[in-house]
């Protein structure tokens, strides 16, 4: 699980909950005043219908999938990853045989792939080429489901602005209909037509647009990871001594987490 998402979600809910407790106490209004269930139906009901018809259904109903994505967090561990490769450099060196034996050690599916490429003889280039258009796809795959996000968090506030002037239609309605305390319906309409700008500033600013990034900063984590096997199984391919191949793939992560022989 991704803790630092959980607990962004969970931070942000109570202090903003907080907030609007500690005002109804100290204004004496109930803070029920924000619970409103057409805000959430023009707000949630917009953005969705509007999603829907900016992408393609089968994506928009992938949506639980990338939410687990975002709360489930990205496993990958360059590091280790290194040391993975490096290991399979010594045993490239002996030969195709060993190598293809030590397949199954790789605990990377993208790595394992790349290594029964090695083992199938394909050339340097060849590899290279067909690892790298696997990563330029997935990238495409998964930047449009970070760009789902993206465009829900600024449909939301459109449909939270919307939902106020529907709101301030009904309520200026209301005044020309005359009667009754007139400050008290302009004050109560008012506080109701904003709380459906709330919701979309709340939706967009807490869950969808951070979800978007969190998506990207996994899309570029993963596409380190893999750029870093391909040049790995292209070094394994030209059979370059171990030594050789930690430095080339220590290029990849920050100089405190590089590795070394002695680790």
């Amino acid at each position: 699980m991704d803790f630092a998402t959980i607990f962004g979600v969970l931070v942000g809910v109570a202090l903003i909950g907080g907030a609007i407790g500690l005002a109804s106490v100290e204004t004496g209004i109930t803070a029920l005043i924000f619970v409103d269930l057409n805000s959430i139906m023009i707000v949630m009901g917009g953005t969705l219908a509007a999603t829907a018809i900016a992408f393609p259904l089968k994506e928009v109903l992938r949506m639980g999938q990338v939410m687990k994505a975002v709360f489930r967090g990205s496993k990958s561990e360059l590091g280790p990853l290194v040391d993975e490769i490096v290991d399979m450099a010594s045993v490239a060196r002996k030969g195709p045989k060993e190598l293809e034996n030590a397949i199954s050690r790789a605990g990377n599916f993208f790595l394992r792939d790349g290594i029964q490429m090695v083992v199938d003889g394909y050339a340097v280039e060849e590899i290279r080429s067909i690892l790298n258009t696997r990563v330029e796809y997935r990238e495409e795959r998964e930047e449009n489901e970070s760009g789902l996000f993206k465009a829900m968090g600024n449909f939301s506030p459109a449909f939270g602005m919307l939902g106020t002037l529907i709101g301030l239609v009904f309520m200026l309605g209301g005044m020309g209909a005359g009667g009754g305390d007139m400050a008290a319906a302009i004050g109560g309409g008012m506080a109701t037509a904003l709380v459906t700008t709330f919701y979309g500033a709340l939706l967009a600013n807490l869950f969808f647009l951070p979800m978007a990034e969190k998506l990207a900063s996994q899309v570029g984590l993963k596409s380190t990871e893999q750029h870093m096997i391909t040049e790995g199984v292209c070094l394994l391919a030209q059979k370059k001594h171990p030594l050789i191949v930690r430095e080339k793939i220590n290029s990849f992560i920050p100089p405190r987490e590089w590795k070394r022989t002695n680790d």
